[in-house]
């Protein structure tokens, strides 16, 4: 098969892969057409360059993080106090944020599983992580060993759709400031789930934790990676956020900024939820057409843009499975790599990403059960 690796180093690889060609259901990027009011936005774009000319920087990147972040419930957000960051992605700021705990020390307790490029991140600065379970964090706060100085938890998390409940965050919050533990927070899906938009920065201002959040607007519309991340944090924080984001870059484009402003704002005026219900109609669209082949949807409360697919015991692993997916030209993702600390909890798992038009979702969705039928018939 072109292009196919038999390990592939990361996730974001076998993504990479699915966009050279092939019907991409891979990466969690949004990749559907266009609406019509996003549609009269892009054909501004030269509009928007001109006023990002001639208007202040500042002002530019106030009004994108206020329209942005108020529209997903953050009315709390440290929006004007310097302590709130434009990067061009979240995986910046990601990396921002791990070279500013490396340098603090301790190990980090990091959720499992999650996205692989957040572990590895972390370890490639030298830091040691603790493996949590989702379900110990919904808890409240897990018993952790007293050399973890930080949490980090991705809520939504990818690629389960997992939220972390808002009380669950104050018990936590509150354990870390009393503990002396940083608390990270990766949102990067908050905008397509309601249950995440409770006002996470009161939540973590009344409890006096140290606190960083990455924000993300890279998940929402297809605009073909035109995108920014927000990083933010508590005053007071023992993190040098700002040193380590100035050896980084000097700002993202104004342009970016202004056309985020006019997105977010047609977001709110109906446009969240058209994506929402798009998301929702290509979940139901994949779950009809795995009936009948022994695979079936994993995350029944799951309301983000990817969903996993548990295939059935006795047939092939993911990995084997997502091979067979490639000899149709279809790129799916195999789970394995999100399970960051027992990989073989993610064999039976692959994700569909669901940001795409309902067409190709139904392609995606024949062409796995086309492959299962096959492989459940080899069996037989």
């Amino acid at each position: 098969m072109t292009g196919h690796q038999e390990k592939p180093g990361n996730l974001t690889i076998l993504e990479t892969l699915a966009l050279r060609g092939g019907l991409n259901v891979s990466d969690g990027h949004p990749r559907m057409p266009l609406t019509e009011p996003q549609r009269r936005i892009v054909e501004q774009l030269a509009e928007l360059f001109d006023e990002a000319d001639k208007l202040p920087f500042e002002e530019i990147e106030r009004e994108a993080q206020t329209v942005f972040l108020h529209g997903i419930g953050q009315q709390s957000a440290p929006v004007g106090t310097g302590r709130l960051l434009s990067c061009y992605s979240s995986s910046v700021a990601m990396d921002i944020v791990a070279r500013t705990l490396a340098e603090r020390g301790g190990r980090v307790a990091l959720v499992h599983p999650t996205f692989d490029n957040i572990p590895d991140l972390l370890k490639a600065r030298g830091i040691e992580l603790v493996p949590v379970a989702e379900e110990e964090f919904e808890r409240g706060m897990p018993q952790l060993p007293d050399d973890v100085r930080a949490v980090f938890i991705t809520t939504p998390n990818n690629p389960t759709g997992w939220v972390l409940p808002e009380q669950a965050l104050a018990v936590i919050a509150k354990h870390c400031a009393e503990t002396g533990r940083v608390l990270v927070l990766d949102t990067c899906f908050r905008a397509q789930d309601p249950r995440a938009q409770y006002d996470t920065y009161r939540v973590l201002q009344e409890t006096g934790v140290q606190w960083a959040v990455i924000e993300d607007t890279g998940k929402l519309w297809p605009v073909l990676e035109l995108k920014a991340g927000f990083l933010a944090w508590s005053e007071g924080i023992e993190l040098d956020l700002v040193e380590a984001f100035s050896d980084v870059l000097l700002s993202v484009s104004p342009v970016i900024l202004r056309l985020i402003s006019r997105l977010a704002e047609d977001a709110v005026d109906g446009g969240y939820a058209d994506l929402r219900a798009l998301v929702q109609r290509n979940r139901g669209l994949l779950a009809g057409t795995l009936e009948g082949t022994g695979l079936a949807l994993a995350d029944a409360d799951a309301r983000i843009s990817v969903a996993r697919v548990v295939l059935p015991e006795g047939m092939v692993d993911a990995q084997a499975f997502y091979e067979a997916m490639l000899e149709h030209n279809v790129h799916v993702l195999p789970c394995s790599p999100f399970h960051w600390a027992r990989r073989d909890e993610g064999l039976r798992h692959f994700r569909v990403a669901l940001a795409r038009s309902e067409e190709e979702v139904s392609q995606a969705g024949h062409a796995i059960a086309h492959v299962a039928l096959g492989l459940a018939g080899e069996r037989v």
